[in-house]
């Protein structure tokens, strides 16, 4: 079997939902999952600087861009040792991965010439079963690309066939999804079809959308529902640490969904921004924030991994 390099979470994610763990040489500093790929070479770092805030970080990137410097770095000598067959990366976001231009480069610099990218770049649901199915492709198990793909398929269907039944009895919550706290930025690409088969009616954004930055004015003239906020990269507990900026950046006191307790923190750099095999349990996550007198099993499935906020900033499981 190919000896394979991922230089992004989601991709490991999916080579070893693939059944590819043992064929794993090489991850990028921010694949953390599943556990076992912890100890494999790290093949890449960031030049942004580390913070606790996320207008902190977010200034520290646009700097970098503005200086037109990659936020990302392959180490070419690490990528040399671990002698490579596939590298799997991406072009969706310059911002969230090494960019493919820099891979390519790396790539060339090594003595061994017939090295194959996989390039990943999901807009929507059906990107990230492509993805799936081209990496499993590349890397000698499309038999078990098709069957992740299928698998994956059903439970979706399920989670939609029971939300279409919530739906029909109490409508359709307005939801808004949030993907970084300062500035607000809202979810788009997968996450408006992530809303629609939870049950709910995606604001501001549609399918394929890149994530828009709204200003606390326009902010205001929605009126959501139900508000989840899982920002790009930030675990729970790290979101949690940023609650007392929400009502600085939101409309929190004229928001029904905060004074409704209908805004929910989630992990999101486990679910929702990591286009692979977890956007299933993304899916059942935000089904039970939507729709909560219909999901209560994956309420208490995912109790770790959402909470709801209330009007004065406290959390409850």
């Amino acid at each position: 079997m190919p000896r394979i390099a991922t230089l992004l979470p989601s991709a490991t994610e999916i080579v070893c939902a693939l059944g590819a763990r043992r064929d794993l040489v090489g991850v990028s500093h921010e694949c953390d999952f599943p556990p076992d790929v912890a100890g494999l070479p790290v093949l890449t770092s960031t030049k942004a600087k580390p913070s606790r805030s996320s207008l902190a970080i977010d200034r520290s990137v646009r700097e970098i861009v503005r200086a037109a410097l990659a936020v990302y770095d392959v180490d070419v000598a690490l990528l040399e040792r671990v002698a490579p067959d596939v590298v799997v990366t991406q072009d969706l976001c310059d911002v969230c991965a090494v960019s493919l231009d820099d891979v390519r480069s790396a790539v060339a610099r090594l003595a061994k010439r017939d090295v194959a990218i996989v390039n990943l770049r999901p807009e929507r649901l059906a990107d990230v079963f492509a993805d799936i199915e081209r990496t499993a492709a590349a890397i000698g198990r499309a038999a078990e690309g098709a069957a992740l793909v299928a698998a994956m398929r059903a439970r979706i269907d399920a989670v939609r066939a029971r939300a279409e039944a919530a739906s029909a009895r109490r409508g359709r919550p307005r939801v808004v999804t949030i993907e970084w706290i300062e500035p607000v930025m809202l979810g788009g690409t997968w996450m408006p079809e992530l809303v629609a088969l939870a049950g709910g009616e995606p604001l501001v954004t549609s399918a394929g959308d890149r994530a828009p930055t709204l200003s606390r004015d326009e902010l205001a003239r929605l009126d959501p529902d139900v508000v989840l906020v899982k920002p790009c990269g930030f675990a729970l507990d790290r979101t949690l640490a940023e609650l007392d900026v929400l009502p600085r950046v939101l409309p929190w006191d004229s928001w029904r969904a905060a004074r409704e307790t209908k805004v929910f923190v989630a992990d999101g750099n486990a679910y929702f921004n990591r286009p692979g095999p977890r956007l299933v349990e993304s899916l059942e996550i935000l089904a039970a924030c939507v729709h909560p007198e219909a999901f209560p099993d994956f309420a208490a499935k995912h109790v770790t991994s959402v909470l709801p906020v209330t009007s004065n900033l406290s959390t409850r499981p």
